[in-house]
């Protein structure tokens, strides 16, 4: 089946649902279908069992004895979880007071962004990288504690495939690998998350021709793919490597299955556009994708997302401003979609597609803010949802043993403990899915 991108996106919604439905898909049958309510009411338990787990904390004096009636308080300061967005628009906002808004509402609810390396636009003349902006971005988001993946090494869109490529198929695998080899190289340490190859399910699609694509249908998409993924591999092997895809039919099932050397995934982590433009998925088909998906026994993404506060007006990038029942619309429904996520086992990130409607992707009203970096509803109801309702903040006083039980999101936590004499003690440790989370703080 040749599906290009845009027929998928229109039709995903049931293409997708009847290709999940066929016994060769699945092993075993689809569970009868489930109206969005029913999901959620599901959620709220999922996340208690999936995003928390018990700890002890245990206060002693410089003898080593138990400390009694110290109140201690526990305060999250970051998810392990990956609340992210792209951050396309850094420095790009036009005016220094929108790029203030635009800052400080992106650190102030998310750990994790997204950074462009379209190679077309990246390197415009051969030999000449844009690392320069990479490296504000990048030092900007480290100040900020925000964890940063790129996006995407290898593409065979026109966005992937620069004007200046030559023709001979040897000499482009040379560039795509060595541009590959060199920028996970140069930023280790910097970005150790990456989206390697992009959308390798449409080589075959007609409509999306350039020499990038032709070089990698010669191959297969498989062997493109896996090729990359080595040298990403060898250049950085603490790296988080993605494959990144808007198809979540078997076409995508079967090339991720395939990316095996001895019987191990040359990748780390399923990344798994979501695109809704036209239409929100029901939490069926979310949890569908997700329980499919998880059947390879890796880590998952949604690395794109999108739910638009604005009416389409026409085909293509033709889009209508930011209503505000378009907004209240976007807000429940996207709190919705990330608790479903959120809740389940499988999935370690949620990226965003965009922050600001201002250069957002089709021109779209996609974003959590509006064009002049004022909040729509749905960034107030994350931020009070993910720094609210799944934030550890807790208080208790310690036993006879000096010590609390305390129940905590996984992450990084602060504990401070005041004891009876009037002493603070204060100490950040990790709370840490799968394992004992004891923390013992001295006076």
């Amino acid at each position: 089946m040749v599906v290009n991108r845009r027929t998928f996106l229109k039709t995903g919604a049931s293409t997708a649902v009847l290709l999940l439905s066929q016994p060769a898909w699945c092993a075993q049958e689809r569970k009868a279908e489930a109206t969005d309510d029913e999901v959620l009411a599901q959620t709220q338990a999922r996340i208690e069992q999936h995003r928390k787990g018990d700890g002890t904390i245990i206060l002693r004096n410089a003898e080593g004895k138990p400390i009694q009636g110290a109140k201690v308080r526990v305060e999250q300061l970051r998810h392990d979880f990956l609340f992210g967005c792209n951050c396309f628009m850094f420095g790009r906002c036009g005016k220094p007071e929108l790029e203030e808004q635009y800052r400080q509402r992106f650190a102030a609810l998310l750990n994790y962004c997204t950074l462009g390396f379209y190679w077309a636009y990246y390197e415009r003349q051969r030999g000449k990288p844009h690392y320069e902006y990479t490296d504000q971005v990048a030092a900007w988001t480290h100040e900020h504690g925000i964890t940063c993946k790129g996006h995407p090494l290898v593409w065979d869109n026109p966005a992937g495939s620069p004007a200046w490529l030559p023709d001979d198929p040897k000499e482009i695998e040379q560039l795509s690998t060595g541009r590959v080899r060199e920028i996970v190289s140069r930023y280790k340490g910097r970005i150790d998350f990456w989206d390697v190859v992009n959308e390798a399910t449409h080589l075959a699609d007609k409509l999306n021709k350039t020499k990038m694509a032709n070089w990698a249908a010669t191959l297969g998409a498989v062997p493109y793919v896996a090729e990359h993924l080595k040298v990403a591999r060898a250049s950085n092997p603490q790296a988080t490597l993605l494959v990144n895809d808007y198809r979540f039919d078997p076409a995508y099932y079967k090339i991720l299955d395939s990316l095996r050397d001895d019987g191990k995934p040359l990748f780390d982590v399923i990344g798994i556009q979501s695109h809704m433009h036209d239409g929100v998925w029901p939490l069926r088909k979310v949890s569908d994708i997700c329980e499919t998906y998880s059947k390879l026994g890796l880590p998952l993404h949604f690395t794109e997302s999108t739910i638009v506060s604005g009416p389409r007006k026409g085909p293509g990038e033709n889009w209508g401003a930011t209503t505000a029942e378009g907004e209240a619309r976007q807000a429940e429904q996207t709190v919705k979609f990330y608790s479903a996520l959120f809740s389940h086992p499988g999935v370690q990130a949620i990226t965003w597609w965009d922050f600001s409607d201002l250069g957002a992707w089709q021109r779209a009203a996609a974003g959590w803010l509006r064009r002049d970096m004022s909040p729509k509803p749905v960034y107030d109801r994350l931020l009070s949802v993910v720094k609210g309702d799944w934030w550890t903040r807790t208080e208790a006083t310690t036993d006879a043993h000096g010590e609390v039980k305390v129940r905590a999101f996984y992450g990084t936590q602060r504990i401070t403990a005041q004891l009876p004499s009037g002493q603070s003690v204060t100490k950040d440790v990790h709370w840490e899915r799968g394992q004992k989370n004891q923390f013992e703080l001295m006076s």
